[in-house]
């Protein structure tokens, strides 16, 4: 195996590719590793680190979580791929002082570096040595930040979208966590919602996730 697939055994990796397939719209087939710059390829910890996260916005409760169906590696295959134009060059006005170090040649982002290094040095050092509780507490505060009126643009944002995409677009994200029915039957114009009750698997690019 290419330096580009150290890590990942083929059970790992057919899992995540499956997943991007389905977003991408094309065959599982046409997704490989091997394709990727070397300088994509994920190290370990950072691999470790992306499951975390993909964890911390997603945990496993009554139905799996994110890590569960692979939504960090998903994440993974989707920056290096480029899904959702993170390949593309940065836009100029989006360029800070915080962002250039991570930039590639063309301009794009390595968004994954980013997120080592924002996490790291918001925990004053490894992230993933703290305790769970922590994790989540710098992780919230990412996203408070991230996601605040008028903020300015960051990688955050388009990493907390891929998690989402990766984990609804798993049988479990898509059939257990929201509702499936394959035949929704009449139109009900006026349903009651009750605090049990789920998104639905065909509308869920509709929900508010926060």
């Amino acid at each position: 195996m290419s330096a580009a697939g150290q890590g990942w055994n083929r059970r790992e990796f057919v899992g995540a590719a499956s997943l991007l397939a389905l977003a991408l719209g094309v065959p599982a087939a046409a997704i490989k590793l091997t394709d990727l710059d070397a300088q994509d390829a994920p190290t370990d910890r950072q691999r470790r680190l992306m499951t975390r996260v993909a964890d911390l916005v997603i945990p496993r409760t009554d139905t799996p979580g994110a890590a569960d169906v692979g939504a960090g590696d998903f994440v993974i295959l989707a920056l290096a791929h480029g899904l959702n134009e993170t390949r593309a060059p940065m836009a100029a006005a989006n360029v800070t002082a915080a962002l250039a170090p991570f930039r590639r040649r063309n301009g794009s982002l390595r968004y994954l570096a980013w997120l080592e290094n924002a996490l790291d040095r918001s925990a004053s050092g490894d992230f993933l040595r703290h305790p769970r509780e922590r994790q989540a507490e710098i992780l919230a505060a990412l996203d408070e930040a991230a996601f605040a009126k008028e903020a300015p643009f960051s990688p955050w944002n388009v990493i907390k979208g891929l998690i989402l995409t990766g984990y609804y677009t798993s049988e479990a994200g898509a059939s257990q966590e929201l509702r499936y029915e394959l035949v929704p039957g009449k139109w009900e114009w006026n349903i009651p919602l009750t605090p049990e009750m789920r998104a639905f698997s065909s509308d869920w690019t509709a929900v508010d996730f926060g």
